[in-house]
């Protein structure tokens, strides 16, 4: 599903539950994360819905680099010669996307949360079990504006993973708030602003401690990797996230 304008000049591909997100301005198109390797015709197809050509788009910028987030990374990488930024923290999970050891075993994890069944299948089918990773990620310089379009500000919000960080553009209203703030939890099928479960979550209480950040930004609109948008203010929802805790 594609869908325009979900904060100004931003707008969502969404394929099993994992979101990425097209960033428009007068220089051309960030692409915010690489979701599941089956999304990549629907980037194209977003892409000429939008009246632009795969050479405007100018970087991918990852939140992280969990598999679900790294799909067509290299795939991008190597047929637009696109150049990757990621947070240093994140550089080895790149290349490995399903090397990092979470709080909770995260495969016995849907015994227990059975919701999750149908949404983490329809990611297995969307091509979350083959993702290949992506080297050579371009370090991601946080507190100031990145040189690509949009003008995003990239937060270090680790806890999620390492290097995790979420993109803030104050100018739209809106913060892509990857997996350190989301609507939907695909390890627990729980709707409603959170952070993600121990299952897939290297230390959920520097993610915890990591929503003041996104609250910080003030932003009208939260954009995160999972779930649909939120338009009651971060602050809001880090409250709420802060309130459903760690699971």
């Amino acid at each position: 599903m594609f869908t325009p304008e979900v904060a100004d000049g931003i707008h969502r591909i969404t394929h099993a539950h994992v979101n990425c997100y097209l960033v428009e301005d007068e220089d051309g198109v960030t692409l915010v994360d690489a979701g599941l390797p089956s999304m990549w015709p629907m980037l194209l197809a977003a892409l000429e819905e939008r009246g632009r050509r795969p050479d405007e788009v100018r970087a991918l910028v990852l939140t992280h680099a969990h598999f679900d987030h790294v799909g067509f990374a290299r795939r991008a990488q190597e047929q637009w010669q696109l150049p990757v930024l990621g947070h240093p923290g994140d550089a080895h999970l790149a290349a490995h996307p399903y090397r990092y050891r979470p709080e909770r075993n995260r495969f016995l994890y849907p015994v227990t949360h059975p919701r999750s069944l149908p949404l983490l299948g329809r990611m297995a089918a969307a091509g979350a079990l083959a993702v290949k990773g992506v080297r050579g990620v371009r370090p991601l310089e946080t507190g100031t504006a990145l040189p690509v379009p949009g003008r995003p500000v990239a937060v270090h919000t680790p806890g999620h993973t390492d290097g995790h960080c979420v993109l803030d553009l104050p100018d739209r209203g809106a913060v892509l708030s990857g997996d350190a703030l989301v609507t939907l939890d695909p390890y627990t099928g729980r709707p409603g602003p959170q952070i993600i479960a121990a299952a897939a979550t290297k230390d959920s209480a520097v993610a915890l401690d990591s929503l003041d950040a996104v609250a910080a930004t003030g932003a009208h609109t939260v954009l995160p990797g999972h779930g649909e948008r939120w338009t009651q203010g971060a602050e809001a929802a880090a409250r709420h996230a802060r309130a459903v805790g760690a699971h």
